[in-house]
């Protein structure tokens, strides 16, 4: 690899990222984490896997801003809506946004 100017950061930057989101997708494609994509988790599993607290979840629902799914009175969440979700909310850097990406 030869050296490259300061002002070709930005297309190597470009070039970089656009390489590291393709991994990313592969690597979901071919997880073999083994982990169930219909895993159901609870109110208390999903406060403890997003780090807030039960009544927080409660109003998140409450104002349908998390994905969740209802069965009587029962409240169910996958996790993998979870993490999709989550994944949603993502915010590009100062260089996507410059870069038009």
């Amino acid at each position: 690899m030869k050296p490259f100017t300061f002002d070709q950061i930005p297309i190597m930057m470009k070039k970089l990222y656009d390489k590291l989101e393709h991994l990313e997708k592969l690597i979901e494609r071919i997880s073999p984490t083994g982990e169930n994509q219909d895993e159901l988790l609870n109110i208390q599993e999903v406060s403890k896997l997003l780090n807030l607290s039960v009544s927080t979840i409660y109003s998140k629902v409450c104002k349908r801003e998390i994905p969740f799914n209802k069965q009587g009175k029962r409240i169910y969440f996958y996790k993998h809506e979870l993490m999709k979700w989550i994944k949603l909310g993502r915010v590009k850097t100062y260089l996507e946004v410059q870069n038009g990406i």
